[in-house]
């Protein structure tokens, strides 16, 4: 079982669920169970995938995929979401293409430790990243401030506050419905020949 919820597989689909499934398809050509769990109300996937697609996979991004994906990973790793962290963490260490500094990343993360292996402007986003998923009732004007002293543009730090936003909602609808990786083809990216 790949959810807890019943989740209408892909050759089933008809009408409007068939045509979210066609505009959902991962590269690969497949469906990932975070879309099949709206399978039983498709407006909500494509909420979702459009939402998705607009904080993660927008070519306006300023910010590097490998740096989003890794602010995404941190932020599901720190909500326990091993869906979410699974598929974005093996993103991550594809695009960064450095198992060594991805090894170690991880471990920071585990520990939470960020600035093991962060400095600078990315460690101000993965201390916001926390902050707004650990205690969003106690942000306040510092830890913005703190990112605007390292150079961050506002701009670059509603790109962090969109993905953070983005993967606390979509987090809480995986674990809140038992959605696992079995039967995905894991990872976005593929490491660069």
């Amino acid at each position: 079982m790949s959810a807890w919820i019943e989740m209408v597989p892909t050759d089933a689909a008809e009408g409007e669920l068939r045509e979210m499934y066609e505009l959902v398809k991962t590269p690969h050509g497949t469906v990932d169970n975070v879309m099949r769990a709206h399978s039983l109300r498709p407006a909500t996937m494509k909420g979702h995938v459009t939402l998705y697609r607009s904080v993660l996979h927008n070519d306006a991004n300023v910010l590097p995929f490998w740096f989003l994906e890794v602010v995404a990973s941190y932020t599901s790793l720190l909500n326990r979401c091993d869906y979410s962290f699974t598929h974005h963490w093996t993103n991550a260490r594809n695009l960064m293409n450095d198992d060594p500094r991805s090894d170690r990343i991880y471990q920071a993360f585990v520990d939470r430790q960020p600035e093991r292996e962060f400095a600078g402007r990315e460690l101000a986003f993965l201390r916001y990243a926390e902050r707004l998923t650990v205690d969003v009732a106690g942000m306040d004007r510092s830890v913005f401030d703190a990112m605007k002293a390292e150079g961050c543009t506002d701009g670059e730090i509603l790109e962090v506050n969109q993905v953070v936003a983005y993967f606390n909602y979509s987090n809480r609808l995986l674990n809140g419905l038992g959605v696992t990786t079995e039967g995905d083809t894991v990872g976005y990216y593929r490491k660069p020949e």
